[in-house]
C-alpha cells in the first residue's frame, strides 16, 4: 500500500545516479489572510510530519523553505514559511508542489511500499517469464492496479492483491507475480 505520491514528472521513478529523490507531499493553492499563510492541498498520508521547523522543497527548482507555522484548514493545511510575512510573498508560491526528501520518510510496516519504490521494478511471473517494467500505479477504490509495460510497449494491468503480488525485492528491483487466469492475453 503506497503512502506518498511520486512527483508528477517522475517517469521511471529513478533519479540520475547520486541525485536526491524528492516526493510530492502537497500542492500550494492560494494565500490565506494577510500574514503570509498559504493553503496547501495535502497529498501524503503523513501530514503530521509537516510541522514547524521542517524543511521542505518548493517548485520545479526544489527551493528549500522552512515551515514557520501550520494549522489545519478544512481538508488542507495553512502553512507559513520563514521569511514570508505578507500575502504577496505567499502568492508567489501559488500552484507549486511541495516536496520532501525520500530518505526522510518514515519506515513502513513490512509488505508496504511507497509508490516511488515500486515504479521501475522488473515484474516477473512465478514461471520465470519477464513481463515488463512497472510504469504506473493506478489507485482505485478497491485496490491499486499495477500497469506493467513490456519492451514492445504492450501494457498489462495487474491487481495489487495478495494472490497476484507474491513478493517484492527492492534490492534486486524485482516484483514476482502470479498471473490469474485471463490476466495475460496469449
Amino acid at each position: 500500500m503506497p503512502r506518498t505520491k511520486p512527483p508528477a514528472q517522475a517517469g521511471s521513478g529513478s533519479p540520475p545516479v547520486g541525485e536526491p529523490v524528492y516526493l510530492v507531499v502537497g500542492r500550494l493553492r492560494r494565500p490565506h489572510g494577510v500574514r503570509g499563510e498559504i493553503l496547501m492541498e495535502v497529498l501524503t498520508d503523513f501530514p503530521e510530519r509537516l510541522k514547524r521547523g521542517k524543511q521542505v522543497f518548493i517548485g520545479d527548482d526544489r527551493l528549500p523553505h522552512t515551515i514557520a507555522a501550520r494549522r489545519r484548514h478544512n481538508d488542507g493545511l495553512l502553512l507559513t514559511f520563514e521569511g514570508f510575512t505578507d500575502r504577496d510573498q505567499a502568492a508567489k508560491l501559488r500552484n507549486q508542489d511541495v516536496f520532501v526528501l525520500a530518505d526522510s520518510l518514515p519506515e513502513l510496516p513490512e509488505g508496504e511500499y511507497y509508490h516511488h519504490q515500486l515504479i521501475g521494478l522488473n515484474v516477473v511471473a512465478d514461471t520465470g517469464q519477464l513481463l515488463g517494467t512497472l510504469v504506473e500505479i493506478i489507485e482505485t477504490g478497491a485496490n491499486d492496479v499495477y500497469a506493467v509495460r513490456d519492451e514492445n510497449g504492450r501494457e498489462l494491468l495487474l491487481p495489487a492483491i495478495p494472490p497476484v503480488v507474491l513478493d517484492v525485492d527492492l534490492d534486486s528491483a524485482t516484483m514476482r507475480v502470479h498471473l490469474l487466469e485471463g490476466l495475460l492475453d496469449e
